[in-house]
């Protein structure tokens, strides 16, 4: 039997695949893990299948320095983001067996294009997505106050894009004054999803303290732009209450970030010159409304100064028209209160003459009724005194000067007194 050590059978392999692979080749693959290490690029590739997104084949690739140092500037330049895993990329690759390290395939070409694609694929999921969730031209129905001065600042602390932006706003040529405030947050690699995610919530915290949110980015690598194209940090911003101002500064297509902002411009100096446009436009119409309203009381004031000194040249004549009118109306009142006093006086006289005509007839007749009246009072009187009762046989008991009408009232020892027409009879009840 012939036995074959390892280096010799991999030998074999290396000439069987150099033989019958000899060929480069075009192929698509997602790149799952992608790494640097002394110029050179590590790959590892993989495809998924379409349903179950199950991985169905996988292989490791390199490209050597020579070849990356001219491949990812294009790709960078062109595609606007570093390779990085969860692309989709079209490799040109031939196949190498290395007795030591195994089988590879060697990229000598990346077509950006193809990747172009899948991140306009990707992009346009994203933005049909918020689309049906009716959020994507939220912050376009939002309004931008008219002094707009507290802003919120969502950028890195130390990018030079943040500086310039506080400078510009600070030394305007207007001397109109901003107040900002950083929420730092990563801008660029894989965290800038969470970390803005994070700052904004941050400044939804205080929100009632600022009038607008401002993104900026300056400085960064152009290929770190894949963050601002993630479905969460877009429904973040699309629901933002607060219209928020995106300057991250890229030239390329529009990401989704600023598809969905209230504004997009191209870098922070230029969000700056906007914010401080806007609120140059509401002061111009301040001073413009303060000039009209200036002009127009000072027309007023002519025209009612104009009309005063008219009426000072007719006044003396129309007062003394007045006057003539007004003395003789009261002329006239007072003629006619003399009068209506006259008469009522007139009357007055004849009712107290026609009085006293008739007072003694009535006086006498009002006597003479009243007198009938005691009359028969006093004949009343009489028929109710007690001595008539007596005189008829009648008595009165009485108790202590009260008279007794129950026997109930009285007890045994009770002394009595009994009065009768002749004399009064002292009883004790037995």
């Amino acid at each position: 039997m012939t036995t074959l050590t390892l280096f010799e059978l991999n030998s074999l392999v290396r000439q069987v695949i150099e033989g019958t692979l000899s060929q480069e080749y075009w192929v698509e693959a997602e790149v799952s893990e992608c790494r640097e290490n002394k110029g050179h690029c590590y790959l590892e590739l993989i495809q998924k299948d379409e349903r179950s997104a199950t991985p169905i084949a996988r292989a490791s690739a390199r490209c050597w320095a020579s070849k990356w140092n001219v491949i990812r500037p294009y790709f960078e330049r062109t595609t606007g983001q570093r390779l990085q895993a969860g692309m989709k990329v079209l490799l040109k690759v031939y196949a190498q067996f290395h007795e030591a390290y195994g089988f590879a395939w060697i990229v000598t070409d990346i077509d950006p294009n193809y990747t172009l694609g899948d991140m306009a694929r990707k992009r346009q999921e994203i933005i049909r997505q918020l689309k049906e969730e009716g959020v994507f031209d939220m912050q376009k129905e939002l309004y931008l106050p008219l002094f707009c001065q507290r802003i919120a600042v969502i950028s890195s602390q130390t990018a030079a894009g943040y500086g310039d932006f506080v400078n510009q706003l600070a030394s305007n040529d207007f001397h109109l004054q901003f107040t900002t405030r950083l929420f730092p947050a990563v801008m660029q690699g894989d965290q800038i999803e969470t970390s803005v995610i994070k700052a904004l919530n941050a400044i939804y915290q205080q929100v009632d303290d600022f009038d607008c949110v401002v993104i900026i980015r300056g400085g960064g690598a152009v290929a770190d732009m894949s963050g601002f194209d993630t479905l969460a940090l877009a429904e973040n911003v699309a629901q933002f209450p607060l219209p928020i101002i995106t300057g991250i500064g890229h030239d390329r297509d529009e990401c989704v970030l600023d598809m969905v902002s209230f504004l997009r411009v191209k870098t922070p100096t230029a969000a700056a010159a906007f914010l401080i446009s806007h609120l140059k436009e509401v002061l111009d119409a301040v001073n413009d409304a303060q000039d009209r309203i200036t002009g127009y009381t000072q027309r007023k004031l002519s025209v009612l100064k104009a009309q005063l000194s008219a009426m000072a040249e007719v006044l003396p004549r129309v007062f003394s028209t007045i006057r003539t009118r007004q003395e003789a109306r009261l002329d006239s009142l007072y003629s006619r209160f003399v009068n209506h006093a006259q008469q009522r006086t007139l009357n007055f006289r004849l009712s107290i003459d026609s009085l006293a005509t008739r007072l003694p007839i009535l006086l006498e007749r009002r006597m003479m009724k009243e007198k009938h009246q005691l009359q028969l009072l006093d004949e009343k009187a009489k028929s109710l005194d007690p001595a008539l009762l007596l005189h008829r046989g009648y008595s009165m008991t009485m108790k202590d000067g009260r008279i007794v009408r129950d026997a109930t009232q009285l007890q045994a020892g009770d002394e009595i007194e009994t009065r009768l027409e002749k004399g009064t009879i002292t009883s004790i009840v037995k």
